[in-house]
């Protein structure tokens, strides 16, 4: 039995979390079924943006409490072992060669932010509601901070972490962890729509190297971050895809990567 499902509709795919009888939370089969999801999607030459949703009421609720109840009896070990998998799983979906979406529709607590927070850009209800609840039950969300404090500034992580409140979408996209709120299911698959539209106009090699890029510089001196970049844009310009780029520009025609936007389709 698969705890996740995969849709492609042409140049779009749909990772969907598919445990709404536990609210979609994680345990040790999920994790790995979400890698392995998001390692193959991003190497499909033919998939040009990935979804990430969920059935049922909520988008992600963390752990799974059977999972937890295994926890117990686990080494020092043991754990290490078991949290690298969940690192690995997240850092599989925040280096997807891929835009990846996040429709977040309802509560997403303790690892369903650290979801959230790997996405590219995410769209969600302005009934959803985010929680990091990990000091409630005297644990840290210390696996997913790494991937959050990319998203969250650490001004709001000094008070969500300690704090385990409860905090709305609209603050949420007050500070970055959200990228769009919407009214209506109706309304977030438009706005995602219109996202994949917009990535259907760009270089797929270009949109790649951009989410490396941006991993590149934010991690290193100025002085570094210069030489790095004059290098990627070098290498840009005499890709086959930056001389077609280019060349379409100045000959006042569409770049060959484009697709029409009525070839995307959201579920």
């Amino acid at each position: 039995m698969s705890f996740i499902q995969i849709e492609q509709n042409a140049h779009l795919a749909t990772v969907t979390l598919a445990r709404p009888e536990l609210h979609n939370a994680f345990n040790d089969q999920m994790i790995a079924e979400l890698a392995q999801a998001f390692q193959s999607l991003g190497e499909n030459a033919n998939i040009r943006a990935i979804i990430l949703a969920a059935e049922g009421k909520s988008f992600c609720a963390g752990a799974d409490l059977n999972w937890m109840k295994s926890m117990l009896a686990y080494s020092y070990d043991e754990n290490i072992e078991d949290a690298r998998k969940l690192a690995e799983m997240l850092r599989t979906i925040d280096e997807c060669p891929k835009p990846v979406i996040g429709r977040i529709h309802g509560p997403a607590f303790g690892g369903g932010v650290g979801l959230a927070s790997v996405c590219d850009l995410t769209v969600a209800l302005e009934s959803a509601t985010f929680c990091l609840s990990e000091v409630k039950l005297g644990l840290l969300p210390a696996v997913i901070s790494p991937f959050v404090l990319q998203k969250m500034p650490v001004a709001q992580a000094r008070r969500y972490f300690i704090t385990a409140e409860r905090f709305s979408a609209a603050e949420a996209y007050r500070f970055g962890l959200v990228s769009a709120v919407e009214s209506t299911v109706e309304a977030m698959d438009e706005q995602i729509q219109r996202w994949v539209g917009q990535f259907l106009q760009n270089g797929p090699e270009a949109v790649s190297l951009c989410k490396k890029l941006i991993r590149e510089v934010s991690g290193v001196n100025k002085d570094a971050a210069i030489t790095l970049a004059t290098h990627r844009i070098a290498e840009r310009r005499i890709s086959e895809e930056g001389q077609e780029g280019m060349r379409a520009f100045l000959e006042k025609r569409p770049s060959q990567w484009i697709i029409a936007e009525q070839g995307a389709h959201v579920s």
